[in-house]
Parts: structure tokens; sequence; C-alpha cells
């Protein structure tokens, strides 16, 4: 499910932004970009995921450790009612719990290191997104950057400066683009047959570690038909229209199509 999680992170990511005050596209795209690469990171708890194999044997080693402390989580913590489990794959970095704490984690450094900061955490996000998705992401945040610099570039302003005004107005908000884009990774496991069990440490019916998940008939298999054929297209339609300015530009087309269309046909009769 990597391609869709990291899709619904950057929808997530979009949709988010204006909500805490960032409009421009310098400020937007590269939240949305760390919400669509941390969308991908609760999977560091499974070897042969790309967050794990990322940068080689550092992530692989991250990946043992998340593992390792995951696995004694979950038995100290398991209720009378927990299956039987190693506590590895989808346990403790698959909670609203980890999303928060790392949410905040980030978000402090973003608030004291200023732009540095947010860039590293951000090119961090930007790197695990590209792994899923691919390098269009690079070449959108690329004319992203681009675009804004050309609408922001004022005289006596380089355009580092530019840049590094767009990234210091996010500050300490990065932390909610990783709170963000690992809980949407938690929502979307949890429309999966597996289910996750991110209300951790809440106990239901004898469980701390409940799966949360849809109604049986409603769940769909990870890589199946469903994730490929509707929920992807569907995320990337919406990532689309989500871009700032993304409306106004397709109406404008779309007007444009329709005047250039009923030109031809009334010149053709």
């Amino acid at each position: 499910m990597g391609r869709s999680h990291a899709l619904s992170g950057w929808c997530a990511g979009l949709a988010v932004a204006p909500m805490v005050g960032l409009t421009s596209v310098a400020e937007v795209v590269p939240f949305a970009a760390a919400t669509a690469g941390y969308a991908l990171l609760p999977d560091l708890d499974h070897p042969g995921a790309g967050a794990s194999r990322l940068l080689g044997p550092i992530t692989g080693f991250v990946s043992s450790v998340v593992r390792a402390f995951s696995s004694l989580l979950y038995s100290l913590t398991k209720g009378p009612r927990d299956e039987d489990s190693t506590g590895q794959h989808r346990h403790a970095s698959h909670t609203l719990v980890a999303a928060v704490l790392l949410g905040f984690a980030t978000s402090s450094a973003g608030a004291a290191g200023g732009w540095r900061a947010v860039l590293a955490v951000a090119l961090l996000g930007l790197i695990l997104a590209a792994g899923a998705l691919g390098d269009w992401v690079l070449l959108v945040v690329l004319g992203a950057g681009t675009w804004t610099i050309a609408g922001t570039w004022l005289p006596g302003t380089s355009a580092v400066e530019a840049l590094h005004n767009g990234l210091g107005e996010i500050g300490g908000w990065i932390g909610v683009a990783v709170a963000v884009g690992m809980f949407v990774h938690c929502l979307g496991d949890s429309l999966t047959r597996s289910g996750c069990p991110w209300l951790w440490p809440l106990p239901i019916r004898g469980e701390t570690w409940y799966e949360i998940r849809l109604p049986r008939h409603l769940r769909f298999r990870t890589g199946g038909w469903v994730e490929n054929l509707l929920i992807a297209p569907a995320l990337i339609i919406a990532g689309v229209l989500l871009l700032p300015g993304a409306m106004p530009i397709l109406r404008d087309v779309y007007t444009a199509i329709v005047s250039t269309t009923s030109v031809w046909i009334a010149g053709s009769q």
C-alpha cells in the first residue's frame, strides 16, 4: 500500500495546510510533501517496506530497532484477549500515540531550528514520498519552488532568501505534517482486512491492541483491484485538484475549451 499511503498523505497535507494558515505554494507544497513521506514512516516496523530499505543499512538498522521496541512494548502491554504475536508489524509505530509524539518532537525542532530544521524534515519526507510515488514528486516540488521564487522575488531579495521565507513560515507546523501523515497511514490500514490498532493503549473488548477496521464486507485486500483501480486513481485526481490555484486554472482551461469548441461548431455550420 506504499503508493496509496503516500497519495493519501499528499492529499491530507494539501487539505490541512490552509487550516493552519499555510496558503502560498512555498508553504503548502513542502508541507504536503512531508505529509506524503511521513505517511510511509510507520512501515519502518517491516523489514521489506520502502521506508526500511530507503537508505540501505542505515534505515535497515532503524527498522530493526523499531521492531525490537514494538515487540517489547507489545509483550508488556498486551491485554488478556490480545493474540499471541511478535508485536512488530502494525503495532507501536501504527498508533496515534506514536504520531503525536513524533509530531511534537519535529514541531519543537522546526520552531527552534527555523527553516533549516524544516528543510531537513521536509527533505526526508520528500525522499520517502519519491521512493513510493516516483520522481514526479521531485518535479512538482521543484516546479513549485520555481513558481514561488518567480512570484515573490522582490528587488534586493535573492532566490535563496525567498525560499527560506517560505520554509520559515512553516516553522513548528512541520510537526503537524508529520503527525497527520502517520495518522493517515493508520487510517488507511484500518480500511484493509488486517486493521490497525491505532487507539492503543485504550482497552477495547479485553484487547489493548484492538485492530480498528471497517465492517467485513467493506474491507479490501492490500494491493488488490479496489486499491489499484479505485482508491489510487481517486487520490491522484484529488491530489491535483487540491493544489493551490489548481481549480481556477482548470476552470479557465475548461472555459477556453468550451469557447473554442463553440466557435468551431458555429464556423462549421
